[in-house]
């Protein structure tokens, strides 16, 4: 069984840094990709990060391209995601997503299929 849960959530002022963990079970690090997606209150879900040992690939969204960035621990079947300069409009909650995805373009999240309970940021104006 596929399990994914998050952690490092939490209120940090404009200009900070967070670093996000999720922590994966029930599959090996190149048979799905991993990605981040976030939702804002009131707002539509935007995958942010997605990240492929299989094929390679890694996307960012332009919204936090240079701000973010996405790292994995194949032992200990950990990704992580730095963020760095938040900024208000990163107000969201974080979700762990994975599956089978060649990880092309900002909606690289509909076909994933496994999804963690998420975590919150905060980033207070």
């Amino acid at each position: 069984e596929v399990q994914l849960v998050e952690s490092g959530g939490g209120l940090v002022q404009a200009g900070g840094s967070l670093r996000l963990s999720c922590s994966y079970r029930g599959f090996s690090f190149n048979d799905l990709a991993l990605g981040w997606v976030r939702q804002a209150p009131g707002k539509e879900r935007e995958g942010i990060v997605c990240f492929s040992w299989l094929w390679d690939t890694t996307f960012y969204a332009d919204s936090v391209k240079g701000r973010f960035t996405v790292s994995t621990d194949n032992v200990k079947n950990m990704m992580y995601l730095q963020m760095n300069g938040l900024r208000p409009e990163d107000t969201a909650r974080y979700y762990c997503v994975a599956g089978e995805n060649r990880c092309r373009g900002e909606y690289f999240y509909l076909p994933m299929n496994h999804w963690g309970e998420g975590t919150l940021v905060t980033v207070p104006s």
